[in-house]
């Protein structure tokens, strides 16, 4: 079923965004390192994801210091944010980009289908075009502003595209 939502929200992108270049390859690298695939794919009959993923407390330690935004309403923290559900979005972010993947009128980020087309649409929203490496990178970037995490992603969406699955050893900065 995680296949499955990257797929159409890949589509779905492709359809509203055609210059965007999503394709889905790219939304199951963000998911692999975000969340393993919602946890190895367990998610309910609906997309909705079981248990919900939340991410550690983004209170300086380790992390950027981001204050509640949602009032614990995704996250179960009224304190600090917390990166949510299998594309482990900000609250803020989310408030910004979440849809309604799934057509049941509920815009949850505990959702796959939800939040693929929402980690679609974020990556999508700056313009630039996600078939040239440069412009891929640049939105990975902006998704986690990490090199290392970038490099992660990359090397996983080459393994989808050649059919692989599969990335043999963890890729360095750079």
């Amino acid at each position: 079923m995680v296949l499955e939502a990257y797929q159409s929200a890949a589509a779905q992108m492709t359809l509203e965004n055609p210059g965007c270049g999503m394709r889905w390859e790219i939304l199951a690298g963000i998911g692999k390192i975000e969340s393993g695939h919602a946890n190895g794919g367990q998610v309910a009959a609906n997309g909705d994801v079981v248990p919900r993923i939340v991410g550690p407390a983004l209170d300086g330690n380790g992390f950027a210091a981001i204050g509640d935004s949602d009032g614990g309403r995704w996250d179960g923290d009224t304190v600090w944010d917390r990166a949510v559900g299998p594309m482990q979005f900000i609250p803020g972010t989310w408030k910004t980009f979440g849809v309604d993947g799934n057509g049941d009128g509920v815009v949850d980020p505990h959702n796959v289908f939800d939040a693929t087309l929402a980690a679609a649409e974020y990556l999508c929203a700056s313009g630039g075009n996600l078939a040239t490496d440069a412009g891929l990178r640049a939105a990975l970037y902006r998704y986690n502003p990490s090199e290392t995490y970038v490099n992660n992603v990359m090397a996983w969406i080459r393994s989808y595209d050649n059919g692989s699955g599969y990335v043999t050893e963890t890729p360095g900065p750079g």
